[in-house]
Order: C-alpha cells, then sequence, then structure tokens
C-alpha cells in the first residue's frame, strides 16, 4: 500500500468548515469521513458540531469512543448530551469484529425512517500489534456495510500519538479526510484493497499447542477438550460458557461448511487465551459474522457468535483453507 503524508495534497483542500459540511451531509445517504484530530481542542472543534448539527436537525447520533474522549465530550456537550446514545469503545468495540453489528448497524438500524449520524473511534493509542489488523478490516468493511444507507460515520484519529502507518492506513478506508476543519477527498481510498492487503497468515501457534485434530464424530470429544483446557489456563464461569459456545460454532462451521474437518489449538498468551481452528474451507465473504442476524434467520449465526463473546477475532483465508482465531481475557 502506497504511504500517502498528511500534510500533502493541498490543491485539494477545501476550507468548508466540519460543521457546514457535515450538515450538508445529511442530504446524502452513507459518509464516512475519518478526523484527523491533534490535542483535545481539535478533537472538539471536529466532534461537537457534527453531534449539535445533527441533534438540530432531529437526527439520531450516537457516540463511540474512547473513555477519555467520552467523557471530554460528555461534559462539553452538556445539556445537549442528554438526547445522545453514548458508548465506551474501550468496552463495545474491544473486539473490532462486533463493532459493525453491535453498535453501528444497532443504532442505525433502530432508526430506519431517518438520517443517523455516528462518531466512532475504533483505533487509539494502546491498541495492540495483534489487534490492528482486526481494526484496519473493520474500517475498511464498514464502507460496504453501510453502501447506501442513510447514514454518516465520523471516525477520530489522534494524528499526535497514532504511528503514521495507522493514518496512511485512514486515506485508504476513508473516502475523506478532514484536518484542521478542512475537508479533501482521500487519493488513496481503496477499502477492498485493504482488505486483502491485511488477509495476512497469523503468527504461528507455539509448539506446545499440539493440534487436536476432529471430525464429524470427534466434536464432542474437542469440545470437552476445550474447556478442560480452558479451565486449566485459568478460565472459569460466564469466560468458560463463551469458550464452550465459541468453540462449538466453530468446530460445528468446519464440519459443516470446511470440509468435515479441521483442527483445534489452545494456549495461553499475555494474559488471554488464544483458541485456533483450523480447516479447509475458504471464507469469501469478508462481512461474514459482521452482519447482524435478522429475526427469520435459520443458521448463519455462528461466527457472528464468536465475535459477540470474544475480546479479539483474527481471520485467514487462503485457497488451502481457513484460520481462525479468537481471543477470550482470562
Amino acid at each position: 500500500m502506497t504511504a500517502t503524508n498528511t500534510n500533502t495534497n493541498t490543491n485539494t483542500t477545501t476550507t468548508t468548515t466540519t460543521s457546514t459540511k457535515t450538515a450538508e451531509a445529511t442530504a446524502e445517504s452513507f459518509v464516512h469521513p475519518a478526523l484527523f484530530y491533534r490535542g483535545e481542542q481539535e478533537y472538539v472543534d471536529g466532534t461537537v458540531p457534527f453531534v449539535r448539527d445533527g441533534l438540530k436537525a432531529g437526527h439520531p447520533v450516537a457516540v463511540a469512543v474512547p473513555g477519555a474522549n467520552l467523557t471530554l465530550l460528555k461534559e462539553t456537550l452538556g445539556a445537549d448530551a442528554e438526547s445522545v446514545l453514548f458508548l465506551d469503545m474501550t468496552d463495545a468495540g474491544r473486539n473490532p469484529g462486533r463493532i459493525i453489528p453491535r453498535v453501528l448497524r444497532a443504532f442505525a438500524d433502530a432508526h430506519p425512517q431517518t438520517h443517523v449520524r455516528i462518531i466512532g473511534e475504533p483505533i487509539w493509542p494502546g491498541r495492540s500489534i495483534v489487534e490492528y489488523p482486526a481494526c484496519v478490516q473493520h474500517e475498511a468493511l464498514i464502507n460496504p456495510a453501510f453502501q447506501g444507507r442513510d447514514v454518516t460515520i465520523l471516525c477520530p484519529y489522534d494524528a499526535e500519538r497514532l504511528a503514521e502507518e495507522v493514518l496512511t492506513d485512514a486515506y485508504a478506508t476513508h473516502p475523506v479526510i478532514v484536518s484542521g476543519g478542512t475537508h479533501r477527498p482521500s487519493p488513496s481510498y481503496a477499502p477492498g484493497q485493504v482488505v486483502a492487503d491485511y488477509n495476512r497468515p497469523l503468527a504461528q501457534a507455539p509448539a506446545s499447542a499440539e493440534p487436536q485434530p476432529f471430525g464429524l464424530d470427534e466434536l464432542p470429544v474437542v469440545r470437552h477438550f476445550a474447556v478442560a483446557r480452558g479451565a486449566e489456563l485459568g478460565l472459569t464461569g460466564v469466560r468458560l460458557d463463551d469458550l464452550a459456545l465459541a468453540v462449538a460454532e466453530l468446530t460445528t462451521n468446519s464440519v459443516v461448511h470446511g470440509g468435515g474437518s479441521g483442527s483445534l489449538r489452545i494456549w495461553a498468551e499475555e494474559g488471554q487465551l488464544v483458541c485456533e481452528v483450523r480447516d479447509r474451507g475458504q471464507l469469501n465473504d469478508p462481512l461474514a459474522g459482521r452482519r447482524p442476524a435478522t429475526p427469520d434467520q435459520r443458521g448463519g449465526r455462528g461466527l457472528l457468535l464468536v465475535h459477540t463473546v470474544a475480546d479479539l477475532v483474527r481471520v485467514h483465508t487462503d485457497a488451502d483453507g481457513t484460520v481462525i482465531r479468537f481471543y477470550l481475557g482470562c
């Protein structure tokens, strides 16, 4: 992916303010700008008018950002905060794979008859290098997930503290960049390419995590192994139930859709339990597991359930098969 300097391309810069530009966007369908901010004042200047313009227009507004920024916006908005849905992204979006179905779509689908505004900040300083690829894919997948929907999703990026690679990727996942109160089209917008580029082989599992092969007849055995191993590694209560559910869904998917068999590995890594299921199937739909289930839907909920209970889900798929690795905090 070609790097893009965030201070270049001034010839395409407009002088329209954030407040005015986002107000105009309400006449369009889906709008997905990235806001590059430097410090609290630029954060407030780029987000508060967006919220207040939406409220004045009678549009539902949700704010899903990390805790410190959540507090800042609540305090700055004052009485207007009472009309906004606030979510702490460090909790609601801990797993980037559940942000679309459980945060963005959940709010937009609750207001199908009107334009909706959302501030979503899924990438913040402190995100791990293991989490980051899933974050970038999430940002890219917002675009096909909301194509044609009457929604504006503004994504803030801390341009002072995030790595240059992160800002470069933001150019590729957002069609419009907002910086210093100005808007400009991204010269390197290519969300589909981002999804493909970050479909990378996962780091090798430790040698101590021996694969447990399974087919249809071994499903009960491998699930029992997973729960027992999870307990040995420190999972208890609800977290152990989450492990059992996720393993059941993924191993069943392997048998039904992944060639009839697969293998499972479990290990501990930096305070988390890691579970990996590998099979010979191909996952051709990058939005699989990221669409909310419809009330009448039969089947197709397995990966969605895994995204719901896990703290992180990483996927790699190619002609040889698919690897799905999920993480649970111990």
